[in-house]
């Protein structure tokens, strides 16, 4: 079999995420004659700009070829991989902003922003693969330095503590997603998306193949915490240092989800009828287990967990329906709750900082007294996170389940709409929690009368959150055009339309 690249080939599609390694590669360098925190992360964001740049600038003129190997594509950068990239880059500017003063007494500073670096250039390839091989590459970059991240403070038990357990239970993942992954490769005979797609489109499922999708899913299913894989995701958010847990949160679930959509909904769509009923039971128990767990949290990093737990079911809704709309609905939700979620973590992680609080939901009491802008941006954020109009979190579960509505009219797809119904009376139980984090912040009084300024860097992460959170709620469709656009990627769906 003859294995030489194509000296041809444009590797222009990896000029965004080569920008993220160079920078990641240099920052222990830099940190020799940069000692502070704030000086590395302002050269982070530099590099995370000039990748943002580069994306945008793709956007706007021509899209690069793919890079092909062996006569197929391995990455191909493309609006869907330009949107996901720019979420990811969001978020890593973010979590930047967040670690700029949070662990600037700790010792390992480089590390810390160029391991964030490195997660951000793996979920990048992630988006941008158009091969399992190449997918896989991306996933573990991720995952191999977010263990690290989670235990960045070696001496911190929890954070050892959640390290370890997010060590065995990723290995764990990884070992059966790739199991799944080999079988379907010895199956099909091919790891490119398109071509296995093919495969099956003529020879139908075999019982390997549906033992392989299961794997698969189940390792997927526990790096974006779906039910029943979920058990290591508040340890995990509650024992990491805060920036970590924002990144995992709205970074690294994100990355999950463009798994999941370019596994099930382009390598095995023509298989959809042995794996979308199972699906749309995930999305049902993850969003209901999700929202009753959060309830009785106590943490507001655990109850945060939880509701991203729920968040996710909600997006697995779009795999269900599977159609473009739906895609499109499932982009633009994860794309909100990157900002609802980042930015209600960088609230905790600014009052643990600052005033040594946040970490229980009763730190909250009289919030709005010792902090009002601090306090209306997380009122803001839990809105938002419960689906309150006209802010963005509602616009994007109405398309969500719209979409699933829609679906359920076609003749055979009725039970679609218990999708959305089940979301619906989700998004109402959510409301309790969410609102009681509001009722402590504006009706109780507080312990300490004492005023809470949280540093300039952290403050502005949280401005530009909740910025994104209302402007893209009043004013939804320019982020819905692009959304639109990147679901065309999946061009093997039916179109879909919204109610």
């Amino acid at each position: 079999m003859d294995l030489n690249f194509d000296l041809e080939n444009s590797y222009a599609a990896f000029y965004p995420m080569l920008v993220i390694i160079l920078f990641a590669v240099v920052l222990p360098a830099i940190h020799r004659l940069v000692k502070s925190s704030k000086g590395l992360a302002g050269i982070s964001l530099i590099g995370l700009l000039i990748s943002a740049a580069l994306v945008v600038y793709t956007m706007l003129d021509v899209y690069p070829d793919p890079i092909v190997f062996n006569g197929t594509a391995l990455m191909t950068f493309d609006v869907f991989a330009a949107v996901f990239s720019l979420i990811f880059l969001s978020v890593a500017a973010l979590v930047c902003l967040l670690a700029a003063r949070y662990i600037e007494k700790d010792k390992h500073l480089a590390e810390f922003f160029s391991l964030t670096l490195l997660a951000t250039a793996g979920m990048m390839i992630v988006a941008s693969s158009s091969d399992i091989i190449m997918m896989f590459v991306g996933l573990e970059t991720t995952s191999i330095a977010s263990y690290a991240l989670v235990a960045f403070r070696k001496k911190d038990k929890l954070s050892t503590e959640a390290g370890v357990k997010y060590v065995i239970i990723g290995g764990f993942s990884t070992a059966l997603s790739l199991y799944g992954i080999s079988l379907l490769y010895g199956v099909s005979g091919t790891t490119n998306f398109e071509l296995m797609n093919e495969f099956f489109a003529l020879n139908g499922s075999s019982t390997l193949a549906l033992l392989g999708i299961g794997l698969m899913i189940a390792g997927f299913g526990f790096k974006i915490a779906l039910v029943p894989f979920h058990m290591w995701a508040p340890d995990v958010y509650e024992g990491a240092p805060t920036p970590t847990s924002t990144l995992l949160a709205a970074g690294s679930k994100s990355m999950g989800f463009v798994l999941l959509f370019k596994m099930l909904l382009v390598a095995l769509i023509a298989l959809k009828a042995d794996w979308e009923v199972v699906v749309g039971i995930l999305a049902i128990l993850t969003m209901t287990v999700g929202n009753l767990l959060a309830l009785a949290q106590t943490s507001m990093k655990r109850m945060l967990a939880y509701s991203s737990i729920a968040q996710a079911g909600y997006v697995i809704i779009a795999i269900a329906v599977a159609t473009q709309f739906a895609v499109e609905s499932g982009i633009f939700h994860i794309i909100t709750h990157a900002f609802m979620k980042a930015g209600a973590f960088i609230v905790v992680g600014a009052l643990i900082y600052k005033a040594g609080i946040g970490e229980k939901i009763t730190d909250y009491k009289g919030l709005a007294t010792r902090a009002p802008l601090i306090a209306f941006a997380m009122m803001i954020f839990m809105f938002a996170l419960a689906g309150i109009p006209p802010l963005s979190g509602f616009w994007s579960k109405v398309y969500l389940f719209s979409g699933a509505v829609e679906a359920s009219a076609i003749a055979d797809q009725g039970w679609l709409i218990w999708l959305a119904i089940v979301g619906i009376l989700n998004s109402a139980l959510s409301l309790y929690y969410y609102a009681r984090v509001v009722k402590f912040m504006y009706v109780d009084k507080a312990a300490s009368r004492e005023k809470i300024r949280v540093p300039t860097t952290m403050a502005v992460a949280i401005a530009i959150c909740t910025i994104a959170t209302v402007v893209i709620g009043l004013w939804p469709d320019t982020v819905v055009q692009y959304c639109e656009m990147a679901a065309g990627y999946f061009s093997n769906l039916p179109l879909g339309q919204p109610w």
